[in-house]
């Protein structure tokens, strides 16, 4: 069977032999995060930002809209970067007119980092349209198999974050 362009897989594959089912699921999954990848450049390009300040955005707006404040050092720690590297991110972030920083409440030493109106609109700007296309994408796997797609997904990101198999370990 004939592969659509931009849809097929090596000729050579490197980790997986052959071609059947699973082999395929595994393929296609790789080419999702290929393309995942290329749009956060794309986007972080067309906003002037690299791809760790996309991600800090993303995660400050989806805390955010959880009700959850995010600190300086929370951001950190999801980034996994040092606390000198985080304050020059949020610099950048601060100067290009992404985030603010705000005293934190309950503690002096802290502050809490919030999106701006103008990161919230390119935002929006950017993903609207690709997150409709996803959602329709979603609601055209059949209902009895959306489960087991989740549970497949959820079950990959945990072999690829290594705090997930710590936590596995111990059951």
């Amino acid at each position: 069977m004939d592969n659509p362009p931009g849809r097929g897989v090596s000729s050579t594959p490197y980790w997986y032999e052959g071609s059947d089912p699973t082999v395929d699921l595994l393929h296609a999954l790789r080419r999702f995060r290929r393309a995942d990848q290329r749009m956060r450049r794309r986007m972080g390009s067309d906003m002037d930002l690299n791809a760790t300040d996309v991600e800090a955005l993303r995660h400050i707006i989806a805390h955010h809209a959880a009700g959850e404040a995010v600190t300086a050092r929370g951001l950190a720690t999801h980034l996994d970067i040092s606390t000198a590297s985080t304050a020059k991110l949020l610099n950048r972030l601060s100067a290009s007119g992404h985030v603010q920083r705000h005293p934190h409440p309950d503690d002096r030493r802290s502050v809490i980092v919030t999106a701006t109106d103008h990161a919230h609109a390119q935002i929006r700007e950017w993903l609207t349209d690709m997150h409709q296309r996803m959602l329709e994408v979603a609601h055209g796997v059949p209902e009895e198999s959306r489960q087991a797609v989740t549970d497949f997904l959820e079950s990959m990101a945990d072999c690829l974050d290594p705090a997930a198999c710590d936590d596995t370990s111990d059951r």
